[in-house]
């Protein structure tokens, strides 16, 4: 058979047995020591130049592994997996790739000494179930919602977003995400992040980024005499073409002589005329004590029908993108009207304050209302790889916040959890038979990555010892039955009850991390035979060791 393909791709280029297991986990650890430094508050950051000179600093796992270019297959098989995981859970990238490469690494010390990889397999199997189980009882209930403690949910995101961006800037963006969640967040109902709009403002800096109740639109006015900002307005949301549209098919008009033509073009401007004054008379009906009145329309305003309501006092923006028009409606209330026909008041939403803002060429209007289910997050930052880096944090942030709603658990960060579980794992080889307990042995090894590593970046040389003392800790709470998760301080650079600190970490990526860690692993440890194909020019392909 192997001669067979030898003779079908006489240039293709396959590595078996040791070698390519040996492939596969040099692999693996490569990607893990380069992500390795980026774990945690006190984590190192990666620049990334594109081709075009284009530079991002980031420590964020998702970005690094979302814009590094692997030339080999097996970290673009783990970037891909752990990517995926990302887009659910919004966190745990780096915790990932650092057990993966920790549980091939270990593997392959147990093969080279003779265990056989099916026995370390069904080991990591068992020790992932064993695992899921004690997190369900390790989770701790949230019971409280982000209106009734507010400062447990900042607490939630800043355990998130500090691992992302400064200390002080995590502070600030931790209420920003939680006031965002809570305005969309609707009991019973699933919370839709896309109903928070992100507009990025190269203006300022990025400590002035900010939650805006309501939406900002990316344009103003197309009037100069239209005011710039009205209080106590009623929002007019349509999508009804206010200018001359051409027909959609080819058509050709022939008039007899030029006065036909004249009537043929005043029966046009009268359509679009007759719009504006309904407009015009239901702004008439209900402003009486000197509210204002905003249309909102995503089809076209021509000039004179600007005009008309420029003389009206009224605010008045066209084109408005799509996705803007939903939000409108969540954030201000009211209808999105498709027909001016049977226009009422009760189309129409409030907002509290519409203004304008010019900076430099761009215009950006700000739609601020009162208990809107849509909002905005500006973000300001002095460049774009700034802003981008806010934006990658913001959008973690959210998903933490989401998560901890939706689970209604959180889990002790700090490397808490790891050290319990791999404490468990030790207890649970007992009731474990025959020789997968060198898998679950491994297993509970493989998860003290995650304190260790936040131990070395604290800058103490000491991990072996800070995890010992750890686990000893574990043990002793265990036996005389306290509440306590002592995990790494690393504000401090000692060991500390993360129940104290206040460091969560969300349960569901808690649980994807072992999921995926343990699944993409042991696929990885099957693998006995690596074949690329040929070139076809010719020339032999290659399998980078």
């Amino acid at each position: 058979m192997s001669s067979s393909l030898g003779l079908l791709n006489p240039n293709a280029a396959n590595v078996k047995g040791t070698t390519a297991r040996s492939v596969i986990t040099n692999a693996a650890r490569g990607l893990a020591e380069t992500v390795q430094t980026n774990l945690g508050p006190k984590g190192t950051l990666k620049m990334l130049v594109s081709g075009a000179g284009d530079i991002k600093l980031t420590k964020d796992g998702h970005v690094l592994l979302d814009e590094m270019q692997f030339q080999h297959p097996i970290p673009q098989m783990i970037a891909r997996a752990v990517n995926a995981q990302d887009e659910v859970s919004g966190d745990g990238t780096t915790s990932t790739v650092l057990v993966i490469g920790e549980l091939l690494r270990l593997a392959d010390h147990y093969i080279r000494d003779g265990v056989h990889v099916r026995s370390i397999v069904e080991g990591y199997n068992l020790a992932k179930e064993e695992v899921l189980k004690f997190l369900d009882s390790y989770r701790r209930p949230v019971t409280q919602l982000p209106s009734e403690n507010r400062e447990f949910y900042v607490r939630t995101a800043y355990s998130s977003l500090n691992t992302k961006v400064t200390s002080s800037l995590a502070s600030q963006l931790s209420e920003i995400v939680v006031d965002a969640v809570n305005c969309i967040y609707r009991p019973g109902e699933l919370i839709d992040l896309h109903m928070v709009e992100i507009m990025a403002m190269q203006h300022k800096l990025d400590t002035d980024t900010k939650y805006i109740p309501g939406l900002v639109l990316d344009h103003g006015t197309r009037h100069p005499d239209m005011p710039k900002r009205l209080d106590n307005c009623f929002i007019l949301t349509c999508n009804v073409s206010l200018e001359y549209e051409k027909t959609e098919v080819n058509a050709e008009w022939l008039y007899d002589n030029a006065q036909l033509k004249d009537k043929m073009m005043r029966a046009e401007r009268k359509v679009v005329d007759d719009n504006t004054r309904k407009i015009i008379e239901l702004k008439r009906e209900v402003c009486k004590n000197g509210e204002g009145f905003v249309v909102i329309n995503q089809k076209g305003i021509d000039p004179l029908s600007l005009d008309m309501m420029a003389k009206e006092g009224m605010m008045a923006m066209r084109r408005a993108k799509k996705r803007n028009m939903e939000r409108l409606v969540l954030a201000c209330g009211g209808v999105a009207v498709n027909s001016l026909d049977g226009l009422s008041p009760s189309d129409l939403g409030r907002a509290v304050s519409v203004y304008e803002h010019i900076l430099g060429e761009e215009k950006y209007t700000f739609v601020e209302a009162v208990n809107p289910k849509s909002c905005t997050i500006l973000i300001k930052g002095p460049n774009k790889h700034t802003m981008a880096q806010v934006k990658e944090a913001v959008r973690d942030g959210l998903r933490s916040v989401r998560n901890t709603l939706e689970d209604q658990y959180v889990v002790p960060g700090a490397g808490a959890f790891e050290v319990a579980a791999q404490v468990h794992l030790d207890e649970f080889l007992e009731q474990a038979q025959g020789h997968v307990k060198i898998g679950v042995r491994a297993f509970g090894e493989a998860l003290t990555i995650i304190p260790r590593t936040l131990s070395s970046s604290t800058g103490r040389d000491d991990a072996a010892y800070m995890l010992i003392e750890l686990q000893e800790q574990h043990k002793s709470a265990k036996r005389k039955g306290l509440d306590e998760c002592p995990g790494v301080d690393v504000i401090g650079g000692g060991i500390a009850d993360a129940l104290v600190m206040q460091v969560w970490d969300s349960y569901s990526a808690k649980r994807n991390i072992v999921n995926t860690a343990a699944e993409v692993a042991c696929q990885l440890m099957l693998c006995d035979e690596i074949m690329k194909a040929g070139t076809g020019k010719g020339g032999r392909g290659r399998i980078q060791e």
